[in-house]
């Protein structure tokens, strides 16, 4: 039997210790510790790694923590519009979907669109009529409505400027220093991997602009000869990186190991071209890597070995 793992992350981004109260800083590990072991249990019953890091996904998008789901941040037009996608390693399957509003779980569609359409990639009017085809019930704003991500957006409203998630500095035109996406990795008992990231986008943002998590090797990407990858960070720069693919290629190409793969493009890579954030990747064999070149991650991992850990901080 194949060793099991599976890895998330909640955001990537400057998480200063000082700046969380010890009872945010429960929440959120309590939160990570939920999806973490949501996605594990299915594992361990010998259950795909598609279904683990959907289902991981899922708990995620389901806490206002995130910016993912119920947590996503407001837009220029205060509306929220969220991406997400999901992929195979065993297949080289893929769905994804962006700039969607009042569906629960991104995540859910994503796959829908991966197995239940002949297509990869669904946007806007079109990904709302495959919802409302597969009988997906739209939440009303309510639903996705905080205080904090609304005091967020009301403090750039009418601006230029737009803002990552989370950050503690004045929003830029640029980048930012908190980043809320989330995703997961897993592999599973029979030594198959997928890849889940699930995103609501940046605070003010308009154009209809689309980060790199939906897109298929920028944000996500998985491949059983090689890794599944979920990306967070500053998504042009990911896009440009081609990130996820990228870890991928140094392994199938260079014969790099997991770890010096993911390495080279965060710490390297990425930084070169001037992009931040980090990514979460597992291997066939269960090897994970979680590197990162802020100051933080929201991150967790359990492995059929008797690791599980939640950490934040560098």
């Amino acid at each position: 039997m194949n060793n099991y793992s599976i890895a998330i992350h909640g955001g990537a981004g400057t998480l200063v210790k000082g700046m969380m109260t010890p009872e945010k800083e429960t929440a959120y590990k309590q939160a990570l510790q939920k999806a973490l072991d949501s996605g594990y249990v299915i594992l361990k019953n010998g259950g795909s790694a598609v279904n683990a890091v959907e289902v991981a996904v899922k708990a995620l998008e389901d806490s206002y923590l995130f910016n993912a789901g119920k947590g996503a941040v407001f837009t220029a037009t205060e509306t929220h519009e969220m991406d997400a996608s999901i992929m195979d390693g065993k297949t080289l399957e893929a769905g994804a979907v962006s700039l969607i509003t009042g569906i629960k779980n991104p995540i859910s569609l994503a796959r829908d669109v991966m197995e239940k359409s002949e297509h990869v990639f669904l946007a806007g009017e079109g990904a709302m009529q495959f919802a409302k085809a597969n009988d997906y019930q739209l939440e009303n704003a309510e639903y996705f409505y905080d205080e904090l991500r609304h005091q967020q957006w009301l403090g750039i409203k009418g601006t230029d400027g737009f803002q990552l998630d989370h950050t503690s500095t004045k929003p830029s035109s640029q980048k930012d220093s908190k980043f809320g996406t989330v995703g997961a990795v897993a592999c599973d008992k029979n030594g198959n991997i997928a890849a889940a990231t699930s995103t609501g986008g940046m605070t003010n943002k308009r154009y209809g602009r689309v980060g790199d998590s939906p897109m298929i090797g920028a944000g996500n990407y998985a491949n059983n000869k090689t890794c599944a990858v979920s990306c967070t960070g500053s998504g042009e720069f990911f896009i440009r990186g081609v990130v996820a693919y990228d870890v991928s290629c140094l392994m199938e190409y260079k014969g790099l190991s997991l770890e010096e793969a993911s390495d080279e493009v965060i710490n390297n890579r990425i930084l070169k071209i001037g992009g931040d954030g980090g990514l979460i990747a597992v291997d066939a064999q269960g090897n994970i890597a979680l590197p990162f070149n802020t100051e933080g991650m929201y991150r967790g991992v359990r492995t059929s070995n008797g690791e599980n850990d939640v950490l934040i901080y560098g």
